[in-house]
């Protein structure tokens, strides 16, 4: 067969498969009645392929049926899922690691999302500048979340600890006047609140990168019994989200614009955070890692009782994901 024509072949093939591609992820193989789940999360740009996944109709196309409940926080979204308010919780992990270390029977079966995404906020008027100028200062935070992780850690790589400020437990809604109307000296906080101290703000308040380049994940939790029988709706749900994380890569420019009408961002805003994030479906042994790095640093601190850092492996669900993207699960066991 001349060269030419194997090309010719070759280019063909490559099209039928993108084309079959396409179709898969706009179309799911679901006939049956939508199913419902309710899901609690606290809305940011970390949630964008849930966004991208209803906007594109893929969660309707696979039969499932998403009702979301907003929380402040992820502590906060945890503790409605063992409530009975919601079915699965979004959150960063430290709120989900604190039940752990209660022997909550909880697992994480998937990421979405490693993000850099807590800021500290300080005003330049009070003379915080950069690091070196936060000791004895207030600082805000909704305790016992990733927030006060960050931070803590932010703290020991400039020399200085957590007896070095002072805690004063703020929500994030609040986050915004406590700073801007100076009764705070320093928030640590995320979008949309750190942008709308930013404007209100503007050439006032010093922001600081406090993650130090350690990324959050964005998990889906769910509670043990419900998962054992629920595992044919939350693969097809993990379905949908896969066909967003396909339609974001195929797509880049629409993927952001559905983000940024969502979370009601500007041009030049949804520019600078899409950069800290990193969609993708996975359950990898970084996650793991972090967790052990993390539970550690919450017993040194004495945010537990527990001594013993938990094999966080025994917290991680892997059958649904298994189903839909089986590349993505690297736990070692």
């Amino acid at each position: 067969m001349e060269r030419g024509v194997v090309t010719v072949i070759f280019v063909i093939a490559v099209t039928m498969a993108a084309v079959v591609g396409s179709s898969s992820c706009s179309q799911g193989t679901y006939s049956g009645p939508p199913e419902s789940i309710t899901l609690g999360y606290t809305p940011s740009e970390a949630s964008g392929l849930l966004y991208i996944a209803e906007d594109q109709g893929f969660f309707t196309a696979n039969g499932v049926k998403i009702i979301q409940k907003n929380y402040s926080t992820g502590t906060e979204a945890i503790e409605g899922l063992l409530k009975g308010e919601v079915e699965i919780a979004g959150m960063n992990e430290v709120p989900f690691i604190s039940k752990v270390f209660e022997k909550r029977k909880v697992s994480i079966y998937a990421n979405v999302d490693r993000l850099q995404y807590a800021y500290l906020m300080g005003r330049k008027d009070r003379g915080v500048k950069g690091a070196a100028d936060l000791r004895g200062k207030k600082i805000g935070l909704p305790r016992r979340t990733m927030a006060e992780f960050y931070l803590g850690r932010f703290l020991e790589l400039n020399g200085l600890s957590l007896k070095d400020v002072t805690l004063v437990n703020t929500v994030p809604s609040a986050s915004v006047d406590a700073i801007t109307s100076g009764s705070l000296e320093c928030i640590v906080i995320w979008n949309p609140f750190a942008r709308q101290i930013m404007k209100q703000m503007a050439d006032n308040v010093t922001v600081l990168r406090v993650q130090s380049d350690q990324p959050a994940y964005a998990v889906a939790v769910a509670r043990n019994d419900w998962l054992a029988v629920h595992e044919e709706i939350i693969k097809r749900s993990l379905k949908a989200i896969a066909q967003a994380e396909l339609y974001l890569i195929n797509h880049p420019s629409e993927a952001k614009a559905i983000v940024q009408k969502r979370m009601n961002y500007d041009a030049v805003f949804i520019e600078t955070v899409w950069s800290e994030n990193q969609f993708s479906l996975s359950l990898d042994q970084s996650l793991i890692a972090a967790m052990e790095d993390e539970a550690r640093w919450m017993i040194a601190n004495n945010l537990t009782t527990e001594k013993q850092v938990p094999d966080f492996g025994d917290y991680i669900y892997e059958n649904c994901l298994k189903a839909v993207k089986p590349e993505t699960v690297n736990i070692i066991r």
